[in-house]
């Protein structure tokens, strides 16, 4: 490097040893006032975290009171106690383990059929060209406009029927409602299926049909293996929607032991003893969110990916 004063060096020499220097780490450095006006974002963000913890610490608080009444709840509890999970669960009258066991069963039915046959309609959707494909995506997404609420009727008076042909799919039982929830799978999941269908390449399935491959192998040794993430995502949301449904549950589980943990406890908040059950609910409501927290833990970066992805197209 030369020693010669920079003033008295060329352009080209300054230039050259410029860039030999190392460089340096820029600070970034806030305008004025910035900094002061980022204090209210931290408060809304608080009183949004308040907002929203306040109903579970009232509930918490509420299934460790020891007088198990709403009249004596508050949102601290004044003394914890167990008695209202241990009145739950002993209970004879209202089976709450029967509800909680029925509800898991219906939802990881519902949400496994569902799941595969929008995949097999993503599929044949996503890969397959044949007349009717574009209707038949733009009526599913038109179908989306009516409630369901309007085939309530129907689906009662046809599953009455079944009912009395094959009593295992009639009225309060588990596998005819989980039958009626299979009715919902061509709906909103086979367009997002679709969306993360389209991003696997196209080539690999060529190569596949090129070594001999069906449809069939295809779709269930690589297509199912490539789009794991939305599948996940998927069957987390039709988990919780069936885990958590109640009116169509309400009209086809008529007896005790039918019923779902929706509906079992609906039935504690009603009546003149809903003052004395509240400790009990509070509990019971408290239970039936860890299946849904802890699926949620297990497989949270495979819903991140497969929503993100999916989203794209």
């Amino acid at each position: 490097m030369s020693t010669e004063p920079m003033s008295l060096q060329s352009p080209a020499t300054v230039a050259t040893t410029t860039e030999a220097l190392p460089k340096t780490r820029r600070r970034s450095v806030a305008p004025k006032g910035v900094q002061g006006r980022v204090w209210w974002k931290h408060v809304l963000g608080v009183l949004a975290l308040v907002w929203a913890l306040f109903p579970i610490v009232f509930l918490i608080s509420a299934a460790l009171n020891p007088s198990g009444t709403l009249d004596s709840a508050g949102l601290l509890p004044t003394a914890v106690s167990w008695n209202n999970f241990d009145m739950l669960f002993n209970d004879p009258s209202r089976p709450f383990l029967t509800w909680f066991r029925n509800s898991l069963l219906i939802a990881f039915i519902g949400a496994l059929g569902q799941i595969f046959i929008g995949a097999c309609a993503a599929y044949a959707f996503s890969r397959m060209r044949f007349r009717g494909r574009r209707g038949g995506l733009l009526s599913l997404l038109l179908l989306q406009m009516f409630p369901a609420l309007l085939t309530f009727v129907a689906l009662y008076l046809m599953f009455a029927r079944i009912g009395d042909v094959v009593p295992a799919l009639g009225l309060d039982t588990v596998l005819g409602l989980s039958l009626v929830y299979l009715g919902g799978a061509m709906g909103a999941n086979v367009w997002l299926l679709k969306g993360y269908f389209d991003t696997v390449p196209r080539e690999l399935d060529e190569a596949a049909r090129v070594d001999g491959a069906s449809h069939a192998r295809i779709f269930f040794t690589m297509i199912l293996r490539l789009t794991m993430p939305i599948l996940v995502t998927t069957f987390m949301i039709s988990f919780i929607g069936l885990f958590s449904e109640f009116l169509l549950a309400s009209i086809f589980l008529r007896d005790v032991d039918s019923q779902t943990v929706g509906v079992g406890l609906w039935s504690m908040s009603k009546g003149n003893e809903a003052n004395r059950l509240f400790g009990q609910f509070a509990a019971g409501a408290l239970l039936c969110s860890i299946p849904v927290v802890a699926l949620y833990l297990a497989v949270q970066k495979q819903i991140v990916g497969g929503l993100t992805t999916g989203s794209v197209k």
